[in-house]
């Protein structure tokens, strides 16, 4: 049983970015229905909320995320914290490991 509500609830600390992996598409173009094993998992996602960021130790001034909720990236196919809110998963980041942001999408 789950204590989380839903996924706004949840709020990263520090450079952690809470990102929801784009589902696969469960039918081809003609029509046929994919079995889920056979799904392949993308390396796409949404990013949820994000930390404020971390402070650097030599000026102490604050490092922002690079990222904000609404953003799409670019995920590595390993690594995160898997976070289960419901029947729905989420992936938990460090700011560093997101590959990239998909701009023009």
């Amino acid at each position: 049983m789950s204590f989380l509500k839903n996924a706004q609830s949840l709020k990263p600390l520090f450079d952690r970015v809470l990102v929801q992996r784009l589902k696969p598409s469960n039918k081809t173009a003609s029509g046929l229905y994919i079995p889920e094993k056979n799904q392949e998992k993308l390396n796409q996602g949404t990013v949820v909320s994000a930390g404020p960021g971390i402070t650097d130790v030599n000026t102490g001034k604050l490092i922002p995320t690079a990222v904000k909720p609404g953003d799409k990236v670019l995920l590595p196919h390993f690594g995160g914290s898997t976070v289960k809110v419901g029947d729905e998963e989420y992936l938990l980041y460090s700011d560093r490991e997101i590959l990239a942001k998909i701009e023009g999408n």
